[in-house]
Formats: structure tokens, sequence, C-alpha cells
């Protein structure tokens, strides 16, 4: 700065009352002056035309470190912004689902490896009406229940029966989908009800109702019994005349026969299969997730939602109801 600039700068800030002498020690006063401070540019240039027998004077009398610090100190209060008190919007949180994605037409993985299948697409109506978010995760069957309990996942939607044993261990959303069991066996094969499955080899998925179910008939050690990590593996295995029927869920094993023509499948319905229904499932005493769960799927059974997603993937709607009032009855407990 020329040094006529820097004394009509020096004449408009310091204070008149001061005389040359005050002058001389005005860098510890005048900067602290309310109406202004000073920038760094304008400390260095004033600085630098002090003589040093006068900085010294100045220094000796007020000390080096005060000096300098009430300088520094003042300019800190007025030059640096205070930062406002801005709370960062709260992101929305993301829940994660669990679904073992072989299990087509309920969950399984298109060409691109995206998860689809009726469970998504409902899931995906149930949080857009009850405004969350939600992400999907492969989780194979085997270890799809401890990822819930060890908080992996937030919730499952993997066709899971909701049973008694079951709920034990977690909570279940109202039911959205009825179901049975379904024999699938070879064209030629002589089966006409279950029991007739008594000595024969039969293939299920590991822990599902099928397995309980010829459990139950031929013993949970029998050696007959063929378990599968998933349905379409057990129905693979009858195709190569590895087993002589499978037990599943209908929907599963109607979906495998409709797009497996060649295989000359046909199904066997008995019953004596008890009824199941379909439930999202939440981490025990998550009463909050599960309450956001039923409200969102009360509300796309009420606005229709659930029948177009049904009848996209079965056709006509034929156990849909049952289910559609249990969610009713269940949400408005």
């Amino acid at each position: 700065m020329p040094e006529k600039s820097l004394r009509l700068a020096l004449q408009r800030y310091i204070p008149q009352s001061l005389d040359k002498r005050q002058t001389n020690a005005a860098p510890a006063f005048f900067f602290c002056q309310p109406v202004y401070c000073p920038s760094p540019l304008f400390f260095k240039a004033y600085m630098s035309t002090l003589s040093t027998r006068h900085f010294l004077n100045t220094s000796s009398r007020l000390g080096l470190g005060l000096v300098l610090g009430l300088m520094l100190g003042a300019c800190g209060k007025t030059e640096a912004p205070v930062a406002a008190s801005v709370t960062a919007p709260v992101e929305s949180r993301v829940y994660v689902v669990g679904t073992d994605a072989a299990y087509a037409p309920f969950e399984s993985q298109n060409a691109s490896g995206e998860i689809v299948g009726f469970d998504i697409d409902v899931v995906k109506a149930v949080a857009a009406k009850a405004g969350i978010q939600v992400r999907f995760v492969n989780t194979p069957w085997e270890g799809i229940f401890n990822a819930l309990n060890q908080g992996d996942r937030d919730l499952l939607v993997s066709a899971v029966t909701i049973t008694t044993e079951r709920r034990e261990s977690m909570d279940f959303s109202a039911p959205y989908f009825d179901a049975r069991q379904l024999i699938a066996i070879r064209g030629a094969t002589e089966i006409s009800k279950f029991t007739d499955l008594k000595t024969l080899k039969v293939g299920v998925q590991n822990g599902t109702t099928g397995d309980e179910a010829i459990s139950k008939l031929q013993g949970k050690t029998s050696t007959n019994i063929k378990r599968f990590e998933s349905t379409p593996l057990a129905l693979k295995e009858l195709e190569a005349g590895g087993v002589d029927a499978v037990v599943a869920d209908n929907g599963v094993v109607v979906h495998y026969v409709n797009n497996n023509a060649g295989a000359k499948f046909r199904t066997v319905a008995d019953n004596s299969f008890a009824a199941e229904q379909y439930g999202i499932a939440v981490k025990k005493g998550n009463t909050e997730l599960l309450a956001k769960l039923n409200q969102g799927l009360a509300g796309i059974k009420a606005d229709g939602s659930y029948a177009k997603i049904y009848t996209s993937y079965f056709g006509a709607e034929t156990v849909a109801p049952a289910a559609a009032a249990s969610a009713a009855a269940s949400a408005a407990k």
C-alpha cells in the first residue's frame, strides 16, 4: 500500500484524540475498535511503516505477546464468519429386505441380476404406501432368519409361511398370500394322494413347510427325504429321475410346471395339507416397523394395488380375498 494511502487510512480509523505518541502505540488499540477490522493485507502494510524503535517501544510497554494477541484476537472475532447453526436434512432410513431370490415367481433374479417377483412388487407397493424406503438383498434361505435376528436384515419377504414356531422368534405382518403344499410328479408316476409318498424318494427345500410335512409322514431322519437349497433344484432332480416326487408351495410348483413343459410334470393336490399364509417378517419386538408394514399392506389392498399385482402373476384373484380379509383384521387390531 502506498505511504500516502496508508496515512489516509490511519487518519480515518485511528481515533482523533490520540496524539502522535499514542499513535505510535496504536497497533495495540485501534484495531480493536468495533467499527473496523483491517484485512491481513492492510495489517501487513501498516506494520511495515512502523519504525523498529516505535514497534519495540510499544512492545516493551505492553509486551510483544499482548500486542500481537490483541491485534490478532480482535480481528479474529470480526473477520471470521460465525458458523450458522444449520441442521442438514436427515436422509430417510433405508430398510434392508432379505429375500432368497431363487423362488420364482415370488422372488428371483432376472438376466440383469435385479431381484424381481411377486413378493418384491408387494413390498415395494407397501413401502410406497407407508412412506418408507427399502433395499432388497439376496439372502440364502439357510441363513435368512439368523440375518434377521442379528440385525443384518430389517425385514424378510421370501414366501415365508407364518407358523407358531416361527412366531416365537420373529414377528409377522398381516398375511399377504394364501398357499398350500402341492405335489409335483413325473407324468407316468401313479400317485394320487400325499400318503402315497410314504415309502418314496421325495425332494423338498430344506427348512420349508414342505420339509416339515414330509418329515411328519416319513420321519425326520428318513433317508428317502432329499433336501435341497431351493425348490427349483429339487424340481430339477425330479426331472432327472433322482426323486419320485417334490413337495413344495403351490405357487412355485405351478409356475415351474407352466414354464417347463418339456419336463412333463403333473401336480397332485391333497386336502390334508394345511392352509398356509405368507407374512412379512420383522425382528421380534420391532412394533414400529411392523405397524408401518401393516398400514401399507392395508392401504394397497384398499386401493386395488394388491389385486393388480396378484393378477399380473397368478391370473384371476382366487386366493387373495382370504389374505385381504386377514390383513384388514390384523391392521385393525
